[in-house]
């Protein structure tokens, strides 16, 4: 049995959190300093996670192995399943020509591509975030923008800074649920208490996404649709989580701020759009953009015989079989994710086809580890059961809605299995960059370094309401999910404000909006991102670009949490 030794350097909290940061430093170093490809930095993070938790913690050797395999199988099943699927979906209406009538679709709404980004990453990855989560509204909308003509790199942190406000009440509002049920808690009180904070953010990443597309220039001309956007998603936000549904939170948002804004583009339009549009085409000749990584390096493929496929007039390596005047097809060009949102609003929001999922998922004792890994209060750790959730995946629902979208466009069968296989092949490098990181993440948890962090924090006293954001922030950006970061540190928010005196469902509720600032710079959703768009092997490069947002995201949260604690108690319910 190995029980986790919280202070093992000196029986000081302080040195023995020195230690345990060593992991997260060096992939952040690799990452953001040294320019080090994603795989091999997750690799070389994982060997001093393992270092440190065999000769720091004291932890076997076996057990520590054993932790990262279990992690390695999470971080392949479910997280990286579902984009596989999510990308396979995407390839298979560029096969079928049925992506640039997307396009065109898009520009029915507004030709403006700060517009677009605001609609897309925005108002539909927040409705995927609330039916799916787990990575799939980054990897959808990444290649979304990419179709309409964004630069790599752009598109990518784009949809990285975008899914922040949504991810609180994700996945049908998993993180917050997963407090309540840790803390004991009442869900709904947690959520309440999110939903006067995280709408806040809200109001202003859509007008930080038209900086991200097209700077100062952008905001001055298109401020007011992403004003409308953000205030309309943010009080929906905290409407729903306060008087509705906490679940229903995110759906609500999204739709109603979709809603709006297509309602506002009815009698306005931003001016500047050629000129936008124009910018951002230079961009994307310039970074050599408009490619996946499920499309390859080389050309787009054919559609298939009887689409009548013409080329691609903007340069995006999308060839299409719809002309110019045709919009018959155009309502088509929506099915995907017609499919994608029907089929998550049956799993998640209809009980019996929820509960037949759930019963479906099958509890795994991991050999050798479960069992024999305690937590720092001597109780058996729960999480050395692995779930595999075969059929209640959001990738194995992406699939499904797969094999519908094929049969609507008529891809034969042997195209599609030949797509999905050329997909896995594509995303070999990412396969193996998380798993790496939720190898690294399993090692840290189930060692004690990651609580260990967590204890040094939380014994900040009255300063800890400034710095329990923070907990948040660095349980998401370890593991890739605020759900997880909210099964590590929730119970210890909990503590730490009752020993402080503070309110202990307002630091729970600090834990979950903190930590949806720490998704975009998670290696895991760094990984997803660069292979959505493209850009395997330059994760670092996102990560600079995404680093200074959520830093400076974490650091309003963190003033927002103090104030809310004292001067401002009065916003909380």
């Amino acid at each position: 049995m190995y029980e986790p030794d919280l202070t093992p350097v000196g029986d000081s909290l302080g040195l023995s959190s020195l230690l345990a940061a060593l992991p997260l430093a060096t992939l952040f170093v690799l990452l953001g300093g040294l320019r080090v490809k994603a795989h091999l930095a997750g690799l070389l993070a994982l060997a001093v996670a393992l270092a440190v938790a065999v000769a720091g913690y004291g932890m076997p050797v076996d057990l520590a192995l054993l932790s990262a395999t279990e992690g390695a199988a999470f971080g392949l099943f479910p997280i990286m399943w579902i984009v596989v699927a999510a990308i396979w979906v995407y390839q298979l209406t560029v096969t079928s020509g049925r992506f640039e009538d997307l396009r065109r679709a898009f520009a029915l709404i507004s030709a403006d591509p700060r517009v677009q980004a605001v609609i897309i990453a925005f108002c539909f990855g927040g409705l995927l975030e609330a039916l799916a989560g787990f990575g799939a509204p980054v990897a959808i909308t990444g290649v979304m923008l990419m179709a309409l003509g964004f630069a790599p790199v752009r598109a990518a942190i784009t949809v990285l800074v975008a899914n922040t406000a949504p991810v609180a009440f994700g996945a049908i509002a998993t993180p917050i649920i997963t407090a309540g049920s840790l803390t004991g808690i009442p869900y709904e009180d947690i959520g309440a208490y999110v939903g006067r904070q995280t709408p806040l953010l809200a109001l202003f990443v859509p007008l930080l996404l038209v900086v991200l597309v097209d700077g100062a220039r952008g905001v001055r001309e298109a401020w007011p649709a992403a004003l409308v956007c953000g205030v309309v998603f943010g009080c929906a936000q905290f409407l729903s989580s306060n008087h509705v549904s906490v679940e229903l939170t995110d759906i609500i948002a999204s739709l109603a701020a979709l809603g709006a804004l297509v309602a506002f583009l009815r009698v306005w339009q931003p001016p500047g759009t050629e000129e936008a549009r124009a910018r951002l085409a230079e961009t994307a000749r310039r970074e050599g953009g408009g490619r996946t990584a499920a499309e390859g390096p080389g050309p787009s493929q054919a559609p298939e015989a009887g689409e009548g496929a013409s080329s691609d007039a903007e340069g995006t390596g999308v060839r299409t079989g719809t002309r110019a005047g045709d919009r018959t097809r155009i309502p088509m060009a929506f099915l995907p994710y017609l499919v994608v949102i029907a089929v998550f609003s049956v799993a998640k929001l209809w009980d019996p086809a929820k509960e037949f999922l759930a019963d479906s998922d099958l509890d795994i004792a991991w050999p050798g580890l479960d069992g024999h890994v305690l937590t720092s209060t001597g109780d058996v750790s729960t999480a050395t059961v692995y779930v595999l959730p075969w059929l209640s995946s959001p990738g194995t629902l992406l699939l499904l809605c797969g094999v519908a979208v094929a049969a609507a466009y008529r891809v034969p069968p042997a195209t599609a299995v030949r797509e999905f296989a050329a997909t896995l092949a594509r995303l070999r490098l990412p396969l193996l960059t998380v798993a790496a990181v939720l190898a690294l993440a399993y090692v840290m948890n189930l060692s004690g370094q990651t609580l260990t962090i967590g204890r040094w924090i939380a014994g900040t006293g009255a300063a800890f309401a400034f710095l329990s954001p923070v907990l948040g922030w660095l349980g998401t950006a370890v593991t890739g999910s605020d759900t997880s970061a909210n099964a590590l540190f929730a119970t210890l928010q909990q503590a730490a404000a009752e020993k402080a005196g503070l309110d202990p469902t307002l630091l729970v509720a600090a834990n979950t909006s903190g930590g949806v600032v720490g998704k975009m710079i998670s290696p895991q959703n760094l990984t997803i991102a660069a292979t959505a768009v493209g850009m395997v092997g330059r994760e670092a490069e996102l990560f600079r670009g995404a680093i200074r947002w959520s830093l400076l995201l974490l650091l309003c949260m963190c003033v927002l949490v103090y104030l809310q604690s004292g001067a401002l108690a009065g916003m909380l319910p």
